[in-house]
């Protein structure tokens, strides 16, 4: 029996954009994890029409449908009325729903109201699954061999009732195959140049496995994946294709999972044993909140100054003003001057220094909006790049977060 799934989310907020549909892609992954395949995504609105159009356009394409949202008491809340109306059935008091509640809200009497109770009216034609941790219960349908399962849309409650109930009992009615998908993050090269240059790569991939780009600012995730009954086969044949890969880009590759960079650099200081300080001008702070976004980064971040003015370059990283006269604050000599002076400062083992121009103005014929220089120095050596991005000041930005964050990893590397 087909394993595949459709995923139909309910509600206007969704629609109008008062919220982000995380609860579609929370089950899409469990989904994946689990041997089976979502086919689409849909999002429609709270009206009984649209929801029944959706259920029927689902149930002839695919074999699951998974339902979240609008089974609250209120009167927007008509997700059940259109399962009756397209079931063919009635609304029916189920004792055991008011049980759990009763059970759940024992300290809590005045969640116990009229509009609460109505929760127990459920389609007589379902088999009903009790929710443990809400007052909406979960409701399962069979037909024709295929499942319908309408589920809270409360994020919290959903996932609940996906790892609790919904996919062990999917997992007993469905064959599932294994799928194995893995990720490579690459710095170094663009997307369309990336593709170019792995286009025979493609060509002699085995037909149980897929190449997938995901670009983001500065990186392309490349990802192997595949399905088969035997999953020892699989992911042998999926480590053959990384060590291809790896003949192929190299040190582009910095990651063989899906890990941001500031993660990369974090375990490579922590490793190295390695403490880290930032001087930053037009990153504004942004390596140093990256960095210290990750739980434990105090074992290898020293500190950061944002040295965003001349003045704070020289007067408190001691940058030579007459370096900055001759050269620019956007240049080597400057930014190389910063990060020995913050290494210094924070006695820190390595220092990154970021300088450029943001814009969308004060560009100029020899440094237009978008040059940037950095530096990462050690106690023994000291490097610096240019760099020319955009004429965006939030992808320039980025981009020089994301190009300092690769220098530190290459640094460390050597």
């Amino acid at each position: 029996m087909s394993n595949t799934v459709e995923i139909i989310t309910i509600g206007d907020e969704i629609l109008i954009g008062q919220i982000i549909d995380t609860n579609a892609s929370w089950i899409a992954k469990a989904l994946n994890e689990e041997g089976f395949a979502v086919h689409q995504i849909t999002s429609v609105s709270d009206t009984e029409e649209h929801i029944i159009e959706a259920i029927e356009n689902a149930l002839a394409r695919v074999s699951i449908v998974l339902l979240t949202g609008g089974l609250g008491p209120t009167k927007d809340d008509v997700t059940k009325l259109a399962l009756c109306r397209f079931f063919d059935t009635e609304l029916v008091y189920n004792q055991q729903v008011i049980d759990t509640i009763n059970r759940l809200f024992t300290h809590r009497k005045s969640v116990l109201n009229e509009l609460t109770r109505s929760q127990a009216f459920v389609p007589k034609k379902a088999t009903v699954i009790q929710n443990q941790v809400g007052t909406a219960p979960i409701a399962w349908f069979e037909i024709n061999e295929k499942v319908l399962v309408s589920m809270p849309g409360v994020p919290t409650e959903m996932q609940w009732a996906m790892r609790a109930e919904i996919l062990p009992r999917l997992k007993l009615k469905f064959n599932t195959p294994s799928i194995l998908h893995k990720t490579l993050v690459v710095y170094g090269d663009a997307e369309s140049a990336l593709a170019i240059k792995l286009s025979d790569f493609e060509d002699n991939l085995p037909k149980s496995l897929k190449l997938a780009y995901l670009p983001s600012y500065g990186l392309v995730k490349l990802r192997l994946s595949g399905s088969a009954t035997d999953p020892n086969a699989l992911k042998k044949n999926i480590e053959e294709q990384v060590e291809k890969l790896y003949l192929l880009l190299g040190k582009n590759i910095v990651a063989t999972e899906d890990i941001p960079m500031e993660s990369i650099v974090g375990a490579l200081l922590l490793k190295k044993k390695m403490l880290l300080a930032t001087a930053e001008s037009c990153t504004g702070g942004d390596i140093a909140r990256l960095i210290t976004s990750i739980p434990g980064s105090s074992a290898y971040f020293k500190g950061a100054v944002v040295a965003y003015s001349n003045e704070i370059k020289t007067q408190i990283l001691g940058v030579s003003s007459q370096t900055i006269l001759e050269f620019g604050a956007v240049s080597a000599q400057v930014v190389e001057q910063m990060a020995q002076a913050v290494m210094v400062k924070f006695q820190a083992d390595i220092a990154v220094a970021t300088s450029g121009i943001a814009g969308p103005d004060g560009g100029s014929e020899d440094k237009p909006v978008g040059t940037v220089w950095i530096a990462v120095c050690t106690r023994k050596h000291c490097v610096s790049k240019k760099f020319q991005f955009s004429s965006s000041r939030t992808v320039n930005v980025s981009l020089s977060t994301l190009a300092a964050l690769a220098m530190i990893k290459d640094c460390i590397d050597k």
